[in-house]
C-alpha cells in the first residue's frame, strides 16, 4: 500500500505542459534559439515556441510565442501542421504540437543578422543538412521533429509490375524505365505488388544509387530474413532505405487485433529497423496511425514520418473511388498526428494548394516520373 500511495504521489507531481513549436524556416536556412543553463533542457538549441495557454488554440499560442520571442509577424504566413509529440522527461511531460512556416524573403532579410531574440536568447540560422545531421543538440522530443524534416516535397511512386506485362521480361522492363524516368536523389516509393518485389527493387537501387526508397513492409518477409542471401541484399539496400510503408489494409489488421494485448505484444506484431509511412482513408485509420505513432516514439523505435492520405481527387487507376476532395481531405489531416502527404489525382505543381490545406508533401504516379 505505502509504494500504491508513492505512485500516486508521483503522478500527482508530474506536470502536463501543452507547447505550439515553431519551424521556422526561409528555402533551407531554419532559426533555431538556445535554451540557458538554468532552464527545463537547458543548454540545448531549440525551435521557436512556448506554452499554449488556456484560452488560445495552438496556432494562436505560436502566432504569439514567435512574436513575443523574435518579433516576426506569422499571421500571414502559411502555417502546416507537422504533428503532435507527446514526451516524458520524468520530472515533466510536454505535448508539442508542431507547425512548420516557411518566410518570405522580406521577413528573412528583415531578420537574418538578429543574434538574439526579443527576450535575450540567442538565436541562430543553420543549415537544414547539418540541423538534420545532428549538429545541433536539441532536446530529446525533438529528434522525431527532425525525421519528419527529411520528407521531401513530393515523392514517387513507381508504377506496379503489371504495368510492363506486355513485354518479354516484365522485370527488366520495369527496372529500365524507373532508371531512366526517376528525378535525381529523389524519394521514391518502389510499389511493385508482385512476389520477390524486394529482389527487383534492389535491382532499380543497384543502377540508381542516388535514389531514397521507401519499400513495403512486408511482415512474412521481415520474419522470414533467414539466408545470407536475404542478409546480402538486405545489406546492400539498407543504406538507400527511408522509411517501409504499411498500408491501410495491414494498419487496420494491426489496429483490430492488437485491442486486447499489452503495449509491448502489440509492438510486436509490427516492428521495423526503419520509420515508416502509413496509408490512411479515414478517421479510424487516422487514430490507428496515431496510436502506433505514440507508442513508437514511447518505445524508442523509429518513427511514423508521414501518412498518405488518399484519395484527394479522382484517379485514373480507381475512377470509381468517391475522392475525399480537399475540405474533407484538410479536416482529416488535421487530425494526424504525423505529417500528411497528399496522393490521388495530384501533380507536383500541386504542392502549394495541398501546403494550403495542411499537407507537407506530394505523391503520385504518372507525374512524378520526368
Amino acid at each position: 500500500m505505502p509504494s500504491e500511495t508513492n505512485n500516486q504521489a508521483k503522478t500527482k507531481d508530474i506536470t502536463i505542459v501543452n507547447v505550439a513549436v515553431a519551424v521556422i524556416h526561409y528555402e533551407d536556412k531554419y532559426l533555431l534559439g538556445f535554451r540557458d543553463a538554468a532552464q527545463h533542457q537547458g543548454n540545448r538549441y531549440e525551435f521557436v515556441g512556448g506554452k499554449i495557454e488556456a484560452d488560445e488554440s495552438a496556432e494562436q499560442a505560436l502566432i504569439r510565442e514567435v512574436v513575443e520571442e523574435t518579433g516576426i509577424s506569422i499571421a500571414q504566413n502559411i502555417i502546416v501542421k507537422l504533428g503532435r509529440l507527446h514526451h516524458d522527461y520524468g520530472d515533466k511531460q510536454v505535448s508539442l504540437q508542431v507547425y512548420k512556416i516557411e518566410l518570405t524573403a522580406q521577413q528573412y532579410e528583415q531578420h537574418k543578422d538578429c543574434e538574439y531574440g526579443l527576450e535575450g536568447q540567442a538565436m541562430t540560422w543553420v543549415d537544414k543538412s547539418k540541423l538534420l545531421a545532428g549538429e545541433y543538440h536539441l532536446p530529446a522530443a525533438n529528434k522525431t521533429i527532425l525525421k519528419w524534416l527529411k520528407l521531401p516535397a513530393k515523392i514517387a511512386i513507381t508504377y506496379p509490375l503489371a504495368h510492363f506485362s506486355a513485354q518479354p521480361n516484365s522485370a527488366a522492363a520495369w527496372v529500365h524505365y524507373h532508371r531512366e524516368r526517376l528525378a535525381p536523389e529523389s524519394w521514391v516509393y518502389i510499389r511493385l505488388k508482385a512476389s520477390e518485389s524486394e529482389y527487383i527493387a534492389e535491382q532499380l537501387m543497384d543502377v540508381r544509387p542516388d535514389i531514397l526508397a521507401i519499400l513495403p513492409y512486408d511482415n512474412d518477409y521481415q520474419h522470414a530474413k533467414t539466408t545470407s542471401t536475404d542478409a546480402l541484399v538486405e545489406a546492400k539496400t539498407n543504406r538507400s532505405i527511408v522509411a517501409r510503408h504499411l498500408t491501410h489494409s495491414g494498419l487496420m489488421e494491426w489496429f483490430n487485433v492488437t485491442q486486447d494485448i499489452t503495449d509491448s505484444e502489440q509492438l510486436l506484431c509490427i516492428s521495423s529497423e526503419h520509420p515508416l509511412i502509413v496509408s490512411c482513408h479515414d478517421i479510424t485509420s487516422i487514430l490507428a496511425a496515431n496510436k502506433l505513432a505514440s507508442m513508437r516514439i514511447q518505445q524508442q523505435l523509429p518513427p511514423v514520418i508521414g501518412t498518405f492520405l488518399s484519395p484527394v481527387l479522382i484517379t485514373q487507376t480507381h475512377p470509381d473511388t468517391v475522392p475525399l476532395g480537399w475540405e474533407a481531405w484538410s479536416a482529416l489531416a488535421q487530425l494526424a498526428d504525423m505529417p500528411v502527404i497528399g496522393l490521388g489525382g495530384l501533380a507536383p505543381v500541386m504542392i502549394d494548394q495541398t501546403l494550403a490545406h495542411g499537407g507537407v508533401s506530394v505523391a503520385g504516379i504518372r507525374q512524378f516520373h520526368e
